[in-house]
């Protein structure tokens, strides 16, 4: 159990069955009343940000998120399979648990699978990678504007934003949270 005047970013806690990350607090002091923790979270699974407030000593499960890494194999239709490295355990998950999590990753790169209470709720790639472009239509001699961005698929299939002088077959570093463009390799 964990008080609400112990909050801090990045810590785990359990609210009502679901799962919450706490992204920003403030403990507050008003000048009347008692203090408050004011608090933006995030539902890990949904992705919803809420904000909530507590009392300094609210108590709340704290939640044990394990992150174990594997080795994502392949995927056959629906079922993406993955492999402890360590045992070589293997498991399946549907796409739709996974969602657009593998979007930036290849065959055979390693992930977190991350689980609470032996649930699986979500994975973990890299957050920088180097993919190759596959498609992306040729830029056009004269378009020198500041910021000007094209469509570029990569080797997953995802879609990022280059500029106009990344052509097919030059491999390009990706910030995978914000699906950024980041320079060539």
């Amino acid at each position: 159990m964990i008080s609400a005047g112990e909050f801090r970013n990045g810590i785990t806690i359990e609210i009502d069955g679901n799962l919450f990350v706490i992204i920003d607090f403030q403990h507050v002091k008003p000048g009347k009343g008692a203090a408050f923790v004011r608090t933006k979270i995030k539902n890990i699974v949904t992705g919803n940000v809420l904000e909530k407030t507590f009392r300094p000593s609210e108590k709340m499960p704290k939640a044990h998120i394990d992150r174990d890494d594997m080795q994502y194999l392949y995927n056959d239709g629906d079922l993406y399979h993955f492999m402890n490295v360590e045992s070589y355990e293997q498991i399946a998950l549907n796409s739709s648990d996974i969602g657009d999590s593998l979007k930036f990753v290849k065959e055979n790169e390693m992930v977190k699978i991350l689980s609470h209470n032996g649930n699986v709720f979500g994975i973990e790639g890299a957050m920088h990678v180097e993919l190759a472009v596959v498609d992306t239509e040729p830029g056009h001699k004269g378009d020198t504007a500041q910021g000007v961005t094209k469509p570029a698929t990569v080797e997953t299939g995802a879609i990022v934003h280059v500029p106009l002088f990344v052509n097919i077959g030059d491999v390009i570093k990706i910030d995978t949270r914000t699906e950024e463009y980041l320079g060539r390799a």
